[in-house]
């Protein structure tokens, strides 16, 4: 580093600035925490004992090594304190008249090589620069909370951010073990520009009582491999929080999706802002605790779903990836499963498949032979759709083609016993669609499983207006019985989890399109900012980019939402033929690996 960054004074120490601070002194770096009052002192101070307690109780920080820390750290009241610190970190309330105010301030006691940097997420940088004396040491510096835990920093850069000051900033992230991309000064930056449309989103899906918060939460997690469902975060981070973030973006760039879900106002207004308050979306046991108790909306565990018609046998039509393991999801639950192709090949295909997925289970250790004889005993393969007359529930898992569906649904009316469930693993296409093409709507329903299914917990269960109450429910305690987790929403585009995927996905796109970041730094950003299993574009490349633009497609067809146009980047990679891995090319060139 050009400057010797030996002292750092942190203004604000709750959550975030108590985690800025423990960061620097576990780092040798002398620290001079500052607050308003002296109550305000006491929390942070508690907020780091505790933390690093926990850390030493975990065996992650030696006694000594937590003496030394905690000696590192100096509290005051006395903004003049910071006189003579190489760097001060501003993590106040993001409130920009607040934070100017603060900067205004500390622009008269530190000294005029000291840099200012603001942990704002989503406020102005150049507006807080511009209002100093100095606008060119200023520059943002935003953690991820918990900041001991969280690897990745966005350093901000305004128009005016002299250079040396954003090479000292990122020097300073890397000394201290973090993961730092350097991001023009746009509301949200890289990371909380792409999630919080995403959880603004799940906050409007939760408004509409399109599914219960538990559900949402659960298909991310399940769906997705998300660590935390969207509302369970929304209250994690602070519902005042998302509101004021979501509010600066929508100020800026007018985007609908960005305007506060009128939800997320009312539950501010009522004191409702998550953790912090004890009660969010979930309540608490207490203020600031992560247990979550019972309120008057939690699931009664009395009211588990029962099987109100009777599943003996399953029928399953299809013989690609998710047909064989939906077929080995039933087998190896104990259901005997008649499975239908269109050539003998593709129907001994699917044995075939589940014999190999058996041989790795068993050299894993997590099968044994006789369990394979038994799974395999329970299939039985046709070419003739008149082999499922009398199962009790068919599973269609063919092509995502509408006109394909609706031919099949015809013909399983014709063939299916009376009271059988007809049940379509769309993904996207309309239940409804299918479930006219029979005598029989109310019978059918949407059973989204994810791929792989046979590892893959959830399952959407989507009813139409026209599913009756004991088919839903009976299709729900079935999937209890074969070891997945259900969740239940309507049919309109998308369902839960492909409706709030894809719009992400596809503003991640947009963003790599603008030219703001790199697909990297963006895919950087979403797995260590926000946890993710995966970014963006190593997940669009996955999926495939043709699947990725239908979905898309197919959501904008419905919602009309303008910010959910498929982004022309996109649509030209599946134009020319850039696929993903499957084409060895798409985000990325997998073909020179």
């Amino acid at each position: 580093m050009a400057r010797e960054i030996n002292t750092v004074g942190v203004v604000g120490l709750g959550t975030m600035g108590a985690g800025i601070a423990e960061v620097l002194a576990r780092h040798g770096i002398s620290v001079v925490g500052v607050d308003r009052d002296d109550a305000a002192l006491d929390h942070g101070r508690g907020t780091i004992e505790h933390s690093t307690q926990r850390a030493a109780d975990r065996g992650k920080l030696a006694d000594d090594e937590r003496t030394a820390l905690l000696g590192r750290i100096d509290y005051t009241t006395d903004l003049t304190s910071l006189a003579e610190v190489d760097l001060v970190i501003e993590a106040v309330v993001e409130q920009l008249d607040v934070k100017i105010e603060v900067f205004q301030q500390l622009d008269k006691i530190v000294r005029d090589d000291a840099i200012l940097a603001s942990n704002t997420s989503a406020l102005s940088v150049t507006e807080i620069a511009s209002a100093t004396k100095l606008p060119s040491r200023v520059v943002g510096l935003h953690f991820f909370n918990p900041a001991p835990v969280q690897d990745f920093v966005e350093v901000v850069r305004t128009v005016v951010s002299a250079p040396d000051v954003v090479e000292d900033a990122v020097a300073l992230a890397q000394r201290l073990g973090k993961s730092p991309v350097t991001v023009g000064d746009k509301a949200g930056f890289i990371a909380n520009a792409l999630l919080f449309a995403y959880l603004n989103h799940a906050a409007s899906m939760y408004e509409a009582q399109y599914a219960t918060r538990e559900d949402i939460d659960a298909a991310m997690r399940l769906g997705c491999g998300y660590p935390m469902g969207p509302l369970a975060l929304l209250d994690l981070i602070g519902l005042d929080t998302a509101y004021e973030i979501l509010e600066t973006m929508y100020l800026q760039d007018r985007k609908r999706v960005h305007a506060p879900s009128p939800i997320l106002k009312q539950m501010v207004t009522a004191g409702l802002l998550g953790r912090k308050s004890g009660r969010g979306f979930y309540t608490y046991a207490e203020p600031y605790s992560s247990q979550v108790v019972p309120d008057a909306t939690t699931p009664s565990s009395d009211a588990a779903p029962q099987l109100r018609r009777e599943i003996g046998l399953v029928g399953v039509v299809g013989t690609g990836t998710m047909a064989s393991g939906i077929v080995q999801v039933f087998a190896k639950a104990g259901y005997d499963v008649v499975y239908v192709g269109r050539t003998t090949e593709k129907v001994d295909g699917v044995r075939a498949t589940i014999a190999k997925s058996m041989d790795k289970a068993i050299s894993r250790g997590r099968a044994t032979e006789d369990q394979k004889t038994e799974i395999l005993g329970r299939l039985t393969g046709s070419t003739e759709r008149e082999a499922l007359a009398d199962v009790d529930i068919v599973v269609e898992a063919i092509a995502e083609d509408l006109d394909v569906k609706l031919e099949l649904f015809r013909d399983l009316d014709r063939i299916c016993k009376p009271g059988a469930i007809l049940a379509t693993t769309t993904s996207s296409l309309p239940v409804i669609a299918c479930a006219s093409a029979t005598d029989r709507p109310q019978d059918v329903i949407g059973m989204h499983f994810f791929n792989p299914a046979p590892v893959m917990k959830l399952v959407e269960v989507v009813s139409t207006v026209a599913t009756a109450d004991d088919v839903t429910e009976t299709v729900n305690a079935l999937c209890a019985n074969v070891g997945k987790h259900a969740v239940s929403c309507g049919d309109r585009a998308g369902f839960i989890v492909n409706a709030l995927l894809f719009p992400y996905l596809n503003d991640a796109v947009k963003m790599l399109e603008a030219h703001y970041a790199t697909a990297d730094d963006i895919d950087v950003a979403m797995k260590l900012g926000c946890r993710l299993p995966m970014g963006p574009f190593e997940l669009l490349d996955v999926v495939g980019n043709d699947v990725s633009l239908a979905i898309e497609q197919t959501l904008f067809r419905e919602f009309r939402e303008p910010a959910w146009a498929p982004a022309p980047l996109l649509e030209h990679l599946v134009t020319a033929g850039y696929l993903g891995r499957k084409t060895g090319r798409g985000f990325r060139d997998y073909a020179r690996r």
